[in-house]
């Protein structure tokens, strides 16, 4: 039996390196100018190739932490514009485009503004009453804004995607908790956390109520930032400790609510604001991890965070594009997707998921936002794919939820890259040439290889099967 045993392995070898060699690798590519975009390309070939400075070597023994998905937020001004601009047939086109993962790019991940943000029509939140009154009870408490457009578009989303997951986040709690009596500017009067808690609660089951489950929540956006012309609220470090050590997470655990609970939710430079939180040992048991956003400090702050908190998850909640941006915009939106999972985010989100010709519906704040689509709102109304959807196309269609991410050699400047193997054994690796000249690449993968020359400023997805030998059996490497 024993002599039998090499013989059985080097059998299984050879029948891998053979249907490797038999298989096409699907290439998809598109190009700064897309004029290649999201373009299918001829299939390569795994064989032997000549030597290569750039050989990545694609590990599926090496494995690290699950995604969640890709994709960008239904703010107001989103839901408003794809459901009271457009036409049914437009309507169902769109929603077909952004979350089929057959026919569209499969987006499978959306963070929901529970109330208003910056990009709608109008201020307002769940439980808003005169000046001067006030609601502990939540007794005034309803969905109801977000039944003419919101939850419709979010209904139909998970109808053609049910492994899409919706992760809530409030810009500012109803103005009566707060110190401003606005939604506008100030913070949460701690005499009303037990009411914000419940806030909460009642939110994740109205939601659920109408046919759209919440998977996580966060506390508040950006906490440390407090808008003067649209709804904010500071909540620090300290302030987010007690509010999730003392009020909601005991209100989760009461009402069988099993949301996750995300800390943060604001930028890389400030990693010492989740550090404190879950630092706490009692409210550390009522938090999943932590949300980034990429507006200021470095991607890198999530590995510090994973090395400090091993035991905890991190997600990339928001990154939006935008006028200001110079240069080669597809590579900047690139590069967040491969830093971002390289540093371990279960999901990698972008701002709005659709705005109109001129930045908005937006009632305050940015006015410079792109979108993942735009509605010109213009006779006739019309939908383009911006650039921001063929990035995350690249990754949500090839990369589906449970995937995780796998080993692959990193070339930094040169060749920006992140590969992943999903849940039946199929591998995405996901590449990025941020230079200025073609860049000629090698792929390995277990013994075998291709060769690729990715134009300048390029991304490109590869994207092959497994034989039942190279299946996902490996333990992964989670933390």
């Amino acid at each position: 039996m024993t002599r039998k045993i090499p013989g059985l392995v080097i059998g299984l070898f050879m029948l891998l390196v053979t249907a490797l060699a038999a298989q096409d690798v699907q290439v998809v590519q598109t190009t700064p100018d897309l004029r290649q975009a999201l373009q299918t390309q001829k299939p390569v070939r795994f064989g032997t190739t000549g030597r290569s400075p750039l050989v990545i070597q694609v590990d599926d023994a090496t494995q690290y932490q699950e995604i969640d998905g890709f994709g960008a937020s239904l703010t107001d001004s989103s839901g408003w514009l794809l459901y009271t601009k457009l036409n049914a047939a437009q309507r169902q086109g769109v929603i077909r485009d952004l979350f089929d993962p057959i026919f569209g790019i499969g987006l499978s991940f959306i963070r929901q503004p529970m109330g208003a943000s910056d990009l709608a029509l109008h201020h307002y939140s769940y439980d808003d009453l005169p000046a001067g009154q006030k609601d502990p009870e939540l007794n005034h408490f309803s969905i109801q804004h977000d039944e003419a457009y919101i939850l419709p578009l979010l209904r139909a989303a998970r109808a053609i995607n049910p492994q899409l997951k919706v992760m809530a986040t409030p810009w500012s709690p109803p103005g009566w908790m707060k110190t401003t009596r606005s939604l506008v500017g100030g913070s949460v009067l701690p005499e009303f956390y037990p009411a914000l808690a419940n806030y909460f609660v009642r939110f994740v089951q109205a939601y659920e109520s109408a046919g759209v489950p919440i998977y996580a929540v966060t506390m508040q956006n950006e906490p440390l930032f407090v808008p003067k012309d649209y709804p904010g609220s500071e909540m620090p470090a300290g302030a987010q400790t007690t509010f999730l050590r003392d009020h909601l997470g005991p209100a989760f655990r009461e009402a069988g609510v099993n949301a996750k609970v995300l800390v943060y939710d604001h930028n890389w430079d400030h990693a010492e604001y989740p550090a404190k939180v879950l630092g706490d040992p009692v409210a550390a048991k009522f938090a999943a991890g932590t949300a980034f956003h990429c507006y200021g400090g470095d991607v890198a702050a999530q590995g510090e965070i994973h090395d400090r908190f091993p035991e905890k998850d991190l997600w990339e909640t928001e990154c939006s594009g935008g006028t200001w941006q110079s240069g080669n915009a597809l590579v900047t939106e690139a590069q967040l997707i491969v830093g971002a999972a390289r540093n371990w985010a279960r999901s990698v989100v972008l701002w709005n998921m659709a705005l109109d010709q001129n930045h908005g519906p937006n009632a305050g704040g940015c006015d410079t936002c792109r979108g993942v689509v735009t509605v010109n709102t213009a006779s006739p109304v019309s939908v383009t794919r911006t650039l921001d959807y063929y990035v995350l196309g690249h990754v949500s269609k090839y990369v589906r939820p449970g995937a995780r991410r796998i080993g692959s050699t990193s070339f930094d400047a040169k060749l920006e890259n992140v590969a992943f193997q999903n849940p039946d054994g199929s591998i995405a690796l996901f590449a990025v040439n941020p230079g200025a000249d073609p860049a000629n690449l090698a792929v390995s993968y277990h013994g075998q290889s291709f060769a690729y020359t990715l134009p300048a400023g390029s991304v490109a997805t590869f994207a092959w099967s497994t034989a039942p030998a190279a299946s996902h059996n490996h333990k992964a490497r989670r933390r």
